[in-house]
């Protein structure tokens, strides 16, 4: 396997973060957008059922846990990080579906072109070099295949605040997704949606105790509004990427 000193840095960072057995702080923010997840296991859902699909980036597991129960033909899970894939193989050693986990670089990977029916990730693409991810993606799918991924937006100015005081927290080749990134996925795939997520729900996030208050709702319903207007997506904390392709060729 090749890599580049960025994927390097991007290996350790994530075997030391699996080897740690505290949480980040920043976690507790995440109910903000844990309707975005939501919407991504109901694509998930709907996308995996009898089909060669592929976690791109997939840590040890935790999105394979939920897809196992989407009944898909075959589960392909990879990762930079050799502690995270250990782990993945223990979690399922056992499971009645066939998974197979590999230890790879996700923009150079071993798979042959037009492999698999369904490519998804969760906040994995920021960590990598987006324009070699999409031509990656777009060689290992098949034709009539699909791609889903949730990533973080590097928009928000409060958000990249955050992020510059708290560098420990995140690897320094990190690169939450701009507009620009937005167009090479339109120029490899003929149907792209991109959903915003995470404005008013994460300004008033001390304001409510559950994502099922009606205050919550609310705020979605809010967001959902404020996001039709462009300068508004500017605010989003996280985007739910897909993609049906006929590849562009």
């Amino acid at each position: 396997m090749s890599l580049t000193d960025k994927n390097i840095r991007e290996k350790e960072f994530h075997n030391k973060l699996q080897s740690n057995s505290k949480g980040r702080f920043e976690n507790i923010f995440y109910k903000a957008i844990g309707h975005a997840w939501l919407d991504y296991y109901d694509n998930l859902n709907i996308l995996s059922k009898n089909s060669d699909i592929l976690d791109y980036g997939c840590g040890i597991g935790p999105t394979i846990e939920k897809v196992i129960n989407f009944r898909p033909k075959k589960i392909t899970g990879i990762d930079i990080s050799d502690i995270s894939i250990n782990k993945a193989k223990e979690k399922f050693k056992n499971s009645n579906i066939k998974i197979e986990l590999l230890v790879d670089n996700c923009e150079k990977t071993k798979f042959a072109n037009s492999k698999f029916d369904l490519v998804y990730g969760l906040g994995i693409l920021h960590h990598l070099e987006f324009s070699k991810c999409i031509d990656e993606i777009s060689r290992i799918l098949k034709n009539n295949g699909s791609l889903l991924f949730i990533e973080p937006l590097g928009t928000n100015p409060i958000i990249n605040l955050y992020r510059f005081c708290t560098p420990g927290s995140r690897s320094k080749d990190e690169h939450p997704l701009t507009f620009k990134d937005f167009n090479l996925i339109k120029e490899k795939f003929k149907s792209v949606s991109i959903k915003y997520y995470g404005f008013m729900t994460l300004v008033f996030f001390p304001f409510y105790k559950s994502t099922n208050s009606s205050f919550f709702k609310a705020l979605i319903k809010l967001d959902q509004l404020l996001f039709k207007i462009k300068f508004f997506r500017l605010f989003a904390w996280s985007v739910l990427i897909s993609a049906s392709a006929n590849v562009i060729t």
